[in-house]
């Protein structure tokens, strides 16, 4: 039997959202689908381990084809810790403007990693390099170059 489940989106949690979205609208591509303040009741803060009564907002992003598949979830007080080592989480895409991606992220003096060769399972060869955004959330880009 087939279970059916459907996802939703990604979320981070950052601290300025107006520098988040520098980066993840600006950079990537990522459109603001809608923002708004978290209600004291979020759940939230129970899932993300926040404190009750820290100021919070909810910023909901997509693109043409998904829309409302990632979401940044900003402390408006307060410093999140330091992500720790090994990393337990990214978020994979693909981008069409890989070389513009990465010019941007540098450009906003975030972390991009070395470049590697990406080879799909499919035989697919691509290129792929990670990018840590302002608040430690790991970004891996990747672009295909030739099908198998």
């Amino acid at each position: 039997m087939t279970k059916k489940i459907n996802f939703q989106r990604a979320n981070y949690v950052i601290t300025d959202l107006e520098r988040a979205l520098k980066f993840y609208r600006d950079v990537l591509g990522f459109k603001v689908i809608f923002n708004k303040d978290a209600p004291e009741d979020s759940y939230s803060y129970d899932v993300f381990d926040i404190k009750k009564g820290t100021d919070m907002g909810f910023c909901v992003l997509g693109t043409d084809d998904e829309p409302n598949c990632m979401a940044l979830t900003e402390l408006r007080e307060g410093s999140l810790s330091p992500v720790p080592s090994p990393r337990r989480a990214a978020i994979v895409l693909r981008v069409e403007h890989f070389d513009d991606v990465v010019a941007g992220a540098q450009e906003l003096g975030l972390k991009t990693y070395k470049e590697d060769r990406l080879e799909t399972n499919d035989g697919r060869i691509g290129r792929e390099l990670g990018i840590v955004d302002f608040d430690g959330n790991l970004v891996v880009i990747y672009c295909i170059l030739s099908s198998s």
